[in-house]
């Protein structure tokens, strides 16, 4: 019968300070490695060697001259021909319609007939099968009207009871310059492209010159009463076709003509009643 015998071949100190002692009878094995195998990154490869004649186990270290643990990871560089993704982690796309052998069956998912089962770009988005859609039975906001730029501000609005308590002086311009040099609007965003609109609310004392691209009814007659000097700034002119322009410039002199006509029978008629 064989006689145990300590295993005590190794250096590595983590595997002869937990391994038990390993025995070698002559009918099976019945020693204790779970140890080896418990954190392979920081125990060494080994190698069994079994002397049936002697009837031990011996356990000698195969590599003893290299103990970093990178060194059995493997000692292969990242180069652009081996760079890929991880095994598993990428997945051919689903064929669908290639038959019943390509595992999804006759249909392929898509039912029996109908219209989502046809080939094409099938349904919109917000289809509710010929029935009234949602985005149409919600009521309309206000300002979209006449389209989505129908209620933003087509001016920047200025009172005059701002511009009394501005401190501008009789003979000073104002305009959108000197409003803002004045500190009385401070235009950003979309606003700093608006043309200025003189409002009528309030009163003013002292004798101005205004240019402004509109003015209100009630500005406009405040204004003149107290002799300030009003300037219409013109305002961009739309884009139209060349046949629209050259009717409307048509048009135009034909009604310039018509009020000429106009002036010079009115200045006829008092000379033949004298």
């Amino acid at each position: 019968m064989a006689v145990p015998v300590p295993l005590s071949v190794s250096p590595n100190p983590l595997i002869s300070r937990q391994c038990h002692r390993l025995y070698s009878p002559s009918t099976s094995f019945k020693g204790n490695v779970s140890v080896i195998g418990a954190n392979p990154c920081h125990i060494l490869p080994l190698k069994l060697h079994l002397k049936r004649r002697t009837g031990l186990l011996l356990v000698f270290n195969q590599t003893s001259s290299s103990s970093s643990p990178e060194a059995a990871v493997g000692s292969e560089r990242f180069r652009l021909d081996n760079l890929g993704p991880q095994p598993g982690s990428r997945k051919r796309a689903k064929r669908k319609g290639r038959g019943i052998s390509a595992g999804q069956g006759a249909s392929c998912g898509f039912g029996m007939r109908g219209q989502k089962s046809r080939s094409g770009p099938g349904i919109m988005r917000g289809f509710e099968g010929g029935q009234t859609a949602l985005y149409r039975r919600l009521p309309k906001l206000r300002g979209i009207a006449g389209g989505m730029r129908s209620g933003l501000p087509k001016y920047v609005p200025v009172n005059l009871k701002d511009i009394e308590t501005a401190g501008f002086e009789d003979g000073d311009e104002v305009s959108l310059e000197t409003l803002k040099q004045k500190g009385l609007i401070n235009p950003s965003g979309r606003e700093r492209k608006l043309p200025l609109k003189i409002l009528g609310t309030g009163e003013l004392s002292v004798k101005l010159t205004f240019k402004a691209r509109a003015f209100s009814t009630s500005a406009k007659e405040k204004l003149e009463a107290s002799g300030c000097t009003l300037t219409v700034l013109p305002g961009r002119k739309k884009w139209v076709k060349p046949s629209v322009a050259k009717n409307l410039a048509r048009a135009d002199e034909y009604f310039a003509k018509k009020r000429a006509a106009a002036a010079e029978t009115a200045a006829s008629e008092p000379a033949t009643s004298a």
